[in-house]
């Protein structure tokens, strides 16, 4: 045996270069909500914080709406698309095994050098990609990256189930990824909880449904309580390791912005993290909905917008969802 294999070795650091979204047209109400279950508006929005949600149109696939936002992200970006080396979606909502929506979204945006692959992690998909992305550009597997968190929830909900047809939502953000001189990303804080995948989960396979049928289609279930009690009780330490992975203290911070899943957890994990007052905090939920893997470049995108955060900006970002799984990093903002 002789010889030895070689590595590639790339940039020293890398950074966020841009962040796009794309909403659907249609808004959803509460009361649109509530024609198919017992409940009121004021009810979701004391348990949600949530007021109205986007849905996308029938025709309108998960592809489609990523597409929007990758093509916003890299126009941002100034980066060719051609220069891309690798496009990751993080999606739960794609409707077919295979191909990737990754592929489709790679060939639409004309990223055609670029690898491909979607990221199954729901919630926290769009922090694993952040991870992804940075082991990628600072290994040399990469030197740009597209990263895309789109869901359309809408498909996958029974909108007669009191418990979780007002949370969803759709939608999609990207950004692009590049290198950088120095850290615009924190170490990822990432894992899963596999103990509980009944807290999040699936009414049935899609092989069962053919096999042994079923009264409808198989949604999406959610038990909130549980849900609840380990993202207040868990989410905090974890975007406590982040914060200190990266040298930090939350009075380092210029904003918090968490997967959208609740406005009560989003206050419980500041209270609990003992934030500074008056920090931006991302509320996007408010009037988007939980759009799982989008939510967070979705709420940034808003931010930016607003004017809540600008450009450098220090943010701590924290995903965490069905699995259970969960991601955190300081990254500076776009």
């Amino acid at each position: 045996m002789s010889g030895r294999i070689g590595q590639r070795t790339g940039a020293p650091a890398c950074r966020i270069l841009s962040v796009g979204s794309f909403r659907p047209a249609r808004v959803v109400t509460n009361a649109e909500i509530c024609e198919r279950i017992d409940s009121s508006d004021e009810w979701i929005r004391e348990r949600s914080g949530i007021i109205e949600r986007r849905y996308a149109a029938r025709e309108e696939s998960v592809v489609d709406l990523g597409v929007q936002a990758a093509r916003v992200a890299l126009e941002r970006s100034g980066v060719d698309p051609g220069a891309i080396s690798m496009v990751l979606v993080a999606t739960v909502t794609h409707p077919l095994q295979t191909p990737s929506a990754a592929v489709e979204i790679a060939f639409r945006v004309g990223a055609t050098n670029a690898a491909a692959t979607d990221i199954s992690s729901a919630c926290a998909g769009f922090c694993y990609g952040l991870g992804l992305a940075d082991s990628m550009i600072r290994t040399g597997a990469a030197e740009y990256v597209l990263l895309v968190g789109v869901e359309k929830l809408s498909d996958w909900v029974n909108p007669d189930d009191r418990s979780s047809a007002f949370i969803f939502a759709d939608g999609a953000g990207a950004v692009v990824i590049g290198p950088s001189d120095t850290p615009g990303i924190g170490p990822t804080i990432w894992g899963a909880d596999g103990s509980q995948t009944d807290a999040i989960n699936m009414t049935q396979t899609l092989i069962q449904y053919r096999n042994e049928g079923g009264e409808i289609f198989p949604h999406l279930v959610m038990k909130g309580q549980q849900v609840f009690r380990w993202a207040v009780g868990e989410m905090p330490k974890v975007a406590q390791r982040a914060l200190d992975a990266a040298g930090l203290t939350a009075d380092d911070l210029d904003a918090f912005i968490p997967h959208q899943a609740n406005m009560r957890i989003t206050d419980a994990m500041v209270r609990a993290m003992r934030l500074p007052e008056g920090l931006p905090v991302a509320r996007d939920i408010a009037t988007t909905g939980n759009t799982s893997a989008a939510s967070i470049p979705l709420a940034m995108d808003r931010m930016l917008a607003d004017g809540e955060i600008r450009s450098g900006d220090i943010a701590l970002l924290i995903g965490f969802g069905a699995g259970l799984a969960f991601a955190s990093q300081v990254v500076r903002v776009p």
